[in-house]
């Protein structure tokens, strides 16, 4: 076998790198719970004065700092043995209301690689493996995950790239938000659009009861409602607006629920489906999104599919063509790309 050193170098180094993502993946979620980054946000500090504003060991935290600076998590002055963050990191690590928060994504990340004895014994057998199974941080994380990205574009782009939709959600509309996970999408429109209503409905029970919960403390629970049913079971139609959230290719029967779905919209109503940014062909996602994608895909999406009926695990890189054809096999006469990011795509389905 001949070995092109520079190439297994180059190798090597990419092998590096991801050793200490996976292993920065937990020192950040330790950060996140322990108000590390919040603290280190008020201003330079050495390891003993956070420890002390934070009531955690000062060993423990020396060995962290010098793991974030290392990783570009924070700053590290050697002159003074101070570390600090810089107001883009302070931005990004600290605030899980905000339009950008990482930490929600690594409790994800982290949380989800507990399942992978059962991944691995799901890969011999070809069986599938239930969101609901999942560590409790799957549920939270993802919600943490995802919110800053529909807070950043929900009411400011998405909604307004809906043929007609916006209005009629200032005017008081009927709307079901179906797989809501904990709510994060149904309380951004039920707080924007006080005339309308909004159902969020998901399967998974732990998760409805802490949107409830979240409802009450943002003082919208009195035109919100949320009850545990699939995507394929809620009720309450005729619905003007229908929406569902990096959910559809989560489900082993989309056509099924897309069929439900057209059932339950009025006759002039709009189903938005949100899906994770994809291209047409496997090409087009072997890139740094595509690879984020793939890998969750690996360990939520395709096994939560496979549990259920249906027959279908689209995965989180479905593409456009996958989804119009689901849509266009419900029976919806219009389909179209309304709106992206780097992260997503937003489709407008007519019924």
């Amino acid at each position: 076998m001949a070995i092109d050193e520079t190439r297994l170098m180059e190798f090597m180094g990419r092998f590096v790198g991801d050793l200490g993502a996976a292993m920065a993946a937990g020192n950040i979620v330790v950060g996140d719970r322990l108000g590390l980054y919040r603290a280190l946000a008020e201003g330079p500090m050495r390891p003993q004065e956070l420890a002390t504003r934070t009531g955690t060991a000062p060993r423990y935290i020396d060995e962290w700092l010098r793991g974030q600076a290392a990783g570009g998590y924070a700053q590290y002055n050697p002159e003074t043995g101070e570390y600090s963050l810089s107001e883009e990191q302070a931005f990004a690590l600290t605030d899980p209301d905000g339009p950008v928060f990482l930490p929600g994504a690594f409790q994800l990340a982290v949380a989800a690689l507990r399942a992978e004895p059962q991944i691995t014994g799901a890969f011999r057998t070809g069986a599938g493996v239930g969101w609901h199974t999942h560590d409790d941080d799957v549920f939270a994380g993802c919600a943490r995950f995802f919110r800053p990205s529909y807070a950043a574009s929900l009411i400011s782009a998405w909604l307004p790239a809906l043929d007609g939709v916006e209005a009629k959600l200032r005017e008081g509309a009927r709307v079901a938000d179906i797989g809501c996970g904990q709510g994060a999408s149904t309380l951004l429109m039920a707080s924007e659009f006080p005339r309308s209503t909004i159902a969020g409905s998901d399967y998974h029970a732990e998760s409805i009861e802490a949107a409830r919960k979240r409802a009450e403390e943002e003082g919208v629970d009195g035109r919100v409602r949320f009850e545990v049913a699939s995507a394929q079971t809620f009720q309450g139609g005729p619905y003007d607006l229908v929406t569902t959230f990096d959910a559809l290719h989560d489900m082993g029967d989309p056509v099924g629920a897309a069929r439900h779905v057209r059932e339950q919209l009025a006759g002039d109503g709009t189903w938005m489906i949100v899906e994770p940014f994809a291209g047409a062909a496997v090409a087009d996602n072997l890139n740094p999104v595509g690879r984020v994608f793939y890998s969750f895909s690996t360990f939520l999406c395709v096994p939560n599919a496979l549990s259920q009926e249906g027959g279908y695990s689209l995965g989180a890189q479905a593409g456009e063509e996958v989804i119009a054809r689901i849509v266009t096999d419900a029976g919806f006469s219009g389909f179209r790309r309304a709106a992206e990011t780097p992260f997503n795509i937003v489709y407008e389905a007519r019924r």
